[in-house]
């Protein structure tokens, strides 16, 4: 199961209409194989403790769904630029995620 926290849904929204799509098929495989989704569809996000980045359309995609999962469940907690091609702005989302997780455990 994915939960999106609000933000996130928020930065999904703003995307495109085909971007927007490529994050749900990208979220349906996340949901479908868990943990099995092989890389270049997901991978570990290094500056970042326990998070992993969705990369929708096998990375072709210019954006990111930063996750972690707790239990059986996968949070999403930011929408992400490629740290390829926006560098600050994918570690801007990178803190956000975090942000956004620790404010989720405290409450």
């Amino acid at each position: 199961m994915c939960g999106w926290l609000p933000e996130a849904e928020l930065e999904r929204e703003r995307l495109s209409a085909k971007e927007r799509n490529a994050l749900y098929n990208a979220t349906a495989k996340l949901q479908a194989l868990g943990p099995a989704l092989a890389y270049l569809h997901t991978s570990a996000v290094p500056p970042t403790a326990g998070f992993r980045e969705l990369r929708p359309r096998a990375g072709r995609s210019g954006w990111r769904v930063l996750h972690r999962q707790v239990g059986d469940r996968f949070v999403i907690a930011a929408v992400a630029p490629g740290a390829k091609d926006h560098p600050q702005g994918f570690t801007w989302a990178c803190a956000a995620a975090e942000e956004r997780f620790n404010e989720l455990n405290e409450d």
